[in-house]
């Protein structure tokens, strides 16, 4: 994939195969989806007090709106699941 800008979304993830919710899109602008990729663990980290079963970082290209459904995210098991999930979409 070509150049562009990548922002990371963080989403709330239910059960079932329901899409994710939005629950906030990070201001930090990067330059290719790598960099993007290696911020998702450290935004999970910041981000870590919003209220859903499970929290997940997904990198998207700017002006592309998330696209993610619960059933898609490995979960770990037991408690309160913080996964980065990363798959470009959009």
């Amino acid at each position: 994939m070509g150049p562009g800008v990548f922002l990371i979304a963080i989403l709330g993830c239910g059960e079932g195969d329901s899409p994710c919710q939005t629950l906030r899109t990070l201001d930090t602008r990067y330059e290719t989806r790598a960099a993007c990729v290696a911020d998702t663990e450290s935004a999970l980290t910041r981000n870590a007090g919003m209220d859903a079963p499970v929290i997940v970082a997904q990198c998207v290209a700017a002006g592309a709106p998330p696209k993610l459904r619960s059933g898609e995210v490995d979960r770990p098991a037991g408690g309160r699941a913080r996964v980065a999930v990363s798959p470009l979409r959009g």
